[in-house]
Formats: structure tokens, C-alpha cells, sequence
């Protein structure tokens, strides 16, 4: 490399360096915390799920539920059918008030059924 670029090459490194240093200590520096990705989501739902039509995959992923929950819910569907509301979660087994106000923000609204003509 020419040494005339040499001036270049180093105030673009020092840029370089003071660029990832301001990133790292607004991102807490050494005290910031750890993103935990096996978890989902806190607060605002990130996605949402429509529990007439989501497999024991898609129910295992919300919060406070894991794969044997997730497959009971989809036992009672099956031997129950459709729920009609959120509140028919109750009945499965293993799924309390707590849980299932924990579990509405990820809950699509559920249509209501339409009378046979």
C-alpha cells in the first residue's frame, strides 16, 4: 500500500473503533443483559395464533405452555371441536386463569360462528 494512504487507512480504523465502542456502552457494556431468543416475547405480542387451527408446534411456543399443554389443547379441539371463545381454554386441563390471561395478548380474536341455514 502507497504510504500516502496510510493517514486514511488509520483515521478510517480509529472510526471504525469509536464507532463499535459507543455501540457497545449504549448498549450497556458490560452490565447489559444476555437476548434471550428461547423465549418468547414480553409484553407486546410479537405474533398471534389462532387456537381453532395452530398445531402443538405453533401452541408450544406461547407463553406459560409447553408441548404437553400445547397437545391437550389440541385433543380437546379434536374431541370437542372449535373453541367458540378464549375462555373454553379453561376447560383443558393444566390451563388456568393466570395462564390464559398471559396467553391473550398472542390469541387471535375468534369469529363467531354462523348459524346453517
Amino acid at each position: 500500500m502507497p504510504q500516502r494512504f496510510q493517514p486514511l487507512v488509520a483515521t478510517g480504523l480509529l472510526l471504525a473503533i469509536m464507532a463499535m465502542a459507543g455501540w457497545f456502552i449504549l448498549g450497556g457494556g458490560l452490565f447489559g443483559g444476555l437476548v434471550a431468543y428461547d423465549r418468547p416475547p414480553i409484553g407486546e405480542a410479537g405474533f398471534t395464533v389462532n387456537i381453532n387451527a395452530a398445531g402443538t408446534t405453533e401452541l408450544a411456543q406461547l407463553p406459560g405452555l409447553g408441548p404437553a399443554t400445547a397437545a391437550r389443547i389440541v385433543a380437546y379441539r379434536t374431541e370437542h371441536g372449535p373453541f367458540a371463545g378464549h375462555d373454553e381454554l379453561l376447560a383443558v386441563p393444566g390451563i388456568g386463569p393466570v395462564t390464559l390471561e398471559s396467553l391473550r395478548p398472542f390469541l387471535r380474536p375468534i369469529r363467531p360462528r354462523r348459524e346453517a341455514r
